[in-house]
């Protein structure tokens, strides 16, 4: 059997990048002939969200042909009600029930106010439930203590401890896959006590400024690997370009060809930093300035300026003497380079 599984769409508006990217997803199911969908949690980012977009879901998540397995997220406990959201749908509730397709079993663990003990609990319900003759699949919702999380990585949720669970949870009991949501910033996979796979695809989407890279879902056939798929959603990229006082090459160049290369849905961060010497590159610290400004506006980048002309620095005696000096000893490069900021950036101090 061929899967999708996705999580943290957070959908908000209609027509806006979140409600296009999962379009996007759905269409990638299609293309790709999975036999299922499934969205384990945050599909919505409120439950007022989850009311009001529920006429146009209903319309997207009927006549694919493809069955959308769907267990609600801390964000949309509204889905815990018994509600119609297309003829595709197919909410998972109750742990004890699962939902047969071919020869896999698709359970829902969908998220609670619990602790650990209680999460333990409710997969020990499980186990009473699972069947050897089929692919057991456990869908779930909350945070993975073996991963070292912090607030970004959950999409800056103000608390943690949502749905506590360990890889350990799962000794003894034949789950043969993992499809969790709640961890936003990447792709990540665990293997199970047993032998199965834990796997957070990430956002399909950047929610906030702090998932950045291209975007995944996790396509895969059961009996093999969960597999990361690459698609083409809004996203946020990092460019981090450091000037060197040696060289010559117009920085603004540079920095240009680096934005050719970012994909055409990515809103770049731009932080550009370190030391130039204005006689070298031909231009002011001010006009240097002004010139990424005017890219950024122009390319809608979000610029950090963080770099300083240092042609004083670079003139002065001292420095002069240390710089010959350090050029007969036989250092690689990049600590060459590191010993000289050092070097460039006790000057600074002791001019101040």
């Amino acid at each position: 059997m061929k899967i999708l599984h996705t999580a943290d769409i957070h959908l908000k508006h209609y027509g806006d990048e979140r409600w296009n990217t999962l379009l996007s997803v759905l269409a990638i199911a299609r293309e790709q002939k999975t036999d299922a969908v499934v969205v384990s949690g945050d599909l919505f980012d409120k439950d007022l969200d989850a009311e009001n977009l529920r006429p146009k879901i209903r319309e997207i998540f009927s006549n694919n042909g493809i069955p959308i397995l769907i267990i609600p997220g801390n964000h949309d406990a509204q889905l815990l009600g018994d509600m119609y959201f297309g003829s595709d749908a197919i909410l998972l509730n109750d742990i004890s029930h699962p939902h047969i397709i071919e020869d896999t079993a698709f359970y829902g663990l969908p998220f609670e106010s619990l602790d650990e003990n209680g999460v333990l609990e409710r997969i020990h319900l499980l186990k009473q439930s699972l069947s050897g003759e089929y692919c057991n699949v456990l869908l779930f919702h909350g945070e993975l203590l073996d991963i070292m999380f912090n607030q970004s990585d959950l999409g800056g949720e103000e608390e943690t401890g949502y749905m506590p669970v360990r890889l350990s949870f799962f000794t003894d009991i034949r789950i043969d896959y993992v499809l969790a949501g709640h961890f936003h910033t990447n792709f990540d996979i665990r293997q199970l006590p047993e032998g199965g796979y834990f796997v957070y695809p990430g956002s399909p989407v950047s929610i906030t400024r702090r998932e950045i890279g291209r975007r995944k879902v996790n396509l895969f056939t059961t009996g093999e690997p969960p597999a990361e798929f690459p698609i083409d959603s809004p996203h946020y990229e990092k460019i981090i370009h450091t000037l060197d006082p040696l060289d010559t090459a117009d920085p603004v160049g540079i920095i240009q060809e680096k934005i050719k290369s970012v994909h055409p849905q990515a809103k770049i961060i731009l932080t550009v930093d370190g030391y130039f010497n204005k006689d070298k590159v031909g231009k002011s610290e001010k006009e240097l300035a002004e010139q990424l400004n005017n890219l950024s506006q122009t390319h809608d980048i979000e610029l950090a300026i963080q770099f300083r002309d240092i042609q004083h620095i670079l003139e002065d005696d001292l420095f002069s003497s240390f710089i010959s000096k350090l050029d007969t000893y036989n250092l690689d490069a990049a600590k060459r380079k590191r010993i000289r900021e050092h070097a460039i950036q006790a000057m600074i101090e002791a001019k101040q």
